[in-house]
């Protein structure tokens, strides 16, 4: 544990518990800086390894929770060499928390092959939830959110985009992207190209003092920001899920007297809603009358 495991909330002062030996994947905020847990708090002040993607960034956030601990850089370019050392250290009953320069580690990050060789080391992993980025602008979108697919960055050349864009073309649910601000009109265009002109939102600087969220159809989002140019910050966009095609009523009917057969007239609606892209209540108001039929 380390010498000094003493964090400051306002003016308070407190001490964090003992942490046993493991590796212990740390959230941080993605913008506002009160965004931390108290329990991630407890990790990093209690560490006896502090491993972070950039020290500097990482030195900002401690210095405003009051942590006096020296970080070790790691980071995709020093990872073949940092990372067995890491392991090494837990294996010799030392706890080592991993963090990122914001939001989640290992979130589009080559951070997961540390944790894939300290479970082959039958080593301990800890995951310590909290900001994510993803998340965030999902839950800010206005889009379907009982499934999503989170795609990260897209490829930088136009084929390679287009190609994964075709690879996400059916996914059933909303699509999360990362991007990059200057090229956010040209994949918004590849997006409603490949995809088709869905919903979409675009989410920047979230939780920061200049936080936007810009919602509308990916043509529309294309055009705006390729007049306005590309904006400032950090970009997630989210795409609303495939359209499925008007199914016709005979259909629907088979549909749903299969499922009542099964379950019951709620679950059997919910289940032919997923199905059809047709409102829920529609459905369960048409169940109940081929009931009386």
């Amino acid at each position: 544990m380390a010498d000094d495991a003493s964090f400051l909330i306002g003016q308070a002062t407190f001490r964090a518990p003992p942490l046993e030996p493991g590796l212990y994947l740390v959230a941080t905020p993605i913008g506002n800086l009160g965004d931390m847990t108290i329990r991630a708090l407890e990790v990093l002040a209690a560490a006896d390894i502090l491993a972070c993607e950039d020290t500097r960034v990482t030195r900002v956030l401690l210095a405003r929770y009051g942590i006096a601990r020296r970080a070790t850089a790691y980071h995709e370019h020093n990872a073949d060499e940092a990372g067995p050392k890491l392991l090494a250290a837990i294996a010799q009953g030392k706890s080592v928390a991993l963090v990122s320069d914001a939001g989640t580690p290992l979130v589009s990050d080559p951070g997961f092959r540390l944790v894939e060789s300290a479970r082959d080391a039958g080593l301990k992993v800890v995951p310590i939830p909290g900001a994510s980025a993803a998340l965030a602008a999902l839950t800010a979108s206005g889009l379907p959110s009982d499934s999503f697919f989170f795609a990260g960055f897209l490829p930088v050349k136009d084929g390679q985009r287009n190609t994964r864009l075709e690879e996400l073309r059916t996914v059933p649910g909303t699509l999360i992207f990362f991007e990059s601000p200057r090229r956010l009109a040209d994949s918004l265009r590849a997006m409603a190209a490949v995809l088709g002109d869905r919903p979409a939102a675009m989410c920047r600087e979230l939780t920061k003092a200049f936080e936007e969220i810009r919602t509308g159809p990916l043509s529309g989002l294309a055009e705006h920001y390729a007049q306005a140019g590309a904006p400032k910050g950090e970009v997630v966009v989210c795409v609303g899920p495939p359209v499925a095609a008007p199914a016709e009523a005979a259909d629907v009917d088979a549909l749903l007297r299969a499922l009542d057969a099964e379950m019951g007239a709620s679950r059997a609606a919910a289940e032919a809603a997923r199905t059809t892209g047709m409102r829920k209540a529609d459905l369960y108001k048409r169940l109940l009358e081929l009931r009386d039929e």
